[in-house]
C-alpha cells in the first residue's frame, strides 16, 4: 500500500536580496530623512523608539520602483495568484502609498499587526545582532519558543484552525534582504537584548491605482 502525502495550497511571501546600489541609496534616503524627520509613530503599531516617513517620490528610488518591486510582485502573482482579486492590468499601476524607516531599540517590539495596501514589504537594514547568541541569553535559554527571541515572524493559521508562525532568523546575514507579503498577513517583531545600537528596517506599503 503507497501512503501518500497531501499538501494543502496556501499563500506564502517572496524574498531575495536587494542590489549593493539600491541598498546604498536607501542609506541616503534615510539619512536624508533623519535631517528633518516626519513622525510615523501615531500611524503605526510598533512599541519602538522611532518610525519616520520616507520620500516615496525620491529619484533615489527609480530602479527599486521601475524594476526591483514589480519583479516581487509578478513573482508572487505566479506563485499564489492576486490577493482579493486585484489584477494588474493596461490602465493599473504600482502606488507606494506609504514607506518608512524604523529605528528599534533594545527590549523595543512590534506586535501582531497588519498593514493596508494589497501588498507590503519589510528590508531590514542594519541587525545590530544575533539570534544565534540571543538565544543563549538567560531569558530564553530554557524557553520552548526560542526561534522567536530578536527575530521577525509571519503568523498564519494552518488547516486545523491552530496559530503558527514563520520566523526570519535576525543575522547580520539579513541586511539589505527583501520580503514582500499581502498586506493582510499578520506578523510581528520580538524585541533583542544586550545592544545598545539600533535595528533599522524599511517598511512599505503598496496599492494599486487607476492611471
Amino acid at each position: 500500500m503507497e501512503l501518500i502525502p497531501r499538501h494543502f495550497p496556501n499563500i506564502g511571501v517572496v524574498e531575495g536580496q536587494l542590489p549593493e546600489g539600491v541598498v546604498a541609496n536607501l542609506w541616503s534616503m534615510i539619512e536624508e530623512a533623519r535631517e528633518e524627520p516626519d513622525d510615523m509613530k501615531p500611524e503605526l503599531a510598533g512599541n519602538i523608539s522611532s518610525s519616520i516617513r520616507l520620500d516615496g517620490s525620491s529619484p533615489l528610488l527609480e530602479e527599486f520602483m521601475s524594476e526591483l518591486l514589480p519583479s516581487f510582485i509578478d513573482k508572487h502573482v505566479e506563485s499564489y495568484g492576486s490577493p482579493w482579486r486585484v489584477v494588474m492590468k493596461e490602465g493599473k499601476s504600482l502606488n507606494l502609498n506609504s514607506f518608512w524607516v524604523n529605528f528599534q531599540k533594545k527590549h523595543e517590539f512590534n506586535p501582531p499587526h497588519d498593514h493596508g495596501g494589497v501588498y507590503s514589504f519589510v528590508i531590514w537594514m542594519q541587525i545590530p545582532t544575533s539570534y544565534a547568541e540571543q538565544r543563549k541569553l538567560p531569558v530564553c535559554a530554557n524557553s520552548n519558543a526560542d526561534n522567536h527571541i530578536s527575530n521577525f515572524a509571519f503568523s498564519y493559521t494552518n488547516t486545523l484552525g491552530k496559530i503558527s508562525t514563520f520566523a526570519y532568523n535576525m543575522e547580520k546575514e539579513a541586511e539589505g534582504y527583501m520580503v514582500m507579503f499581502p498586506s493582510q498577513m499578520t506578523h510581528q517583531v520580538f524585541p533583542f537584548y544586550e545592544s545598545d545600537e539600533e535595528r533599522i528596517s524599511i517598511s512599505g506599503n503598496i496599492t494599486i491605482k487607476e492611471e
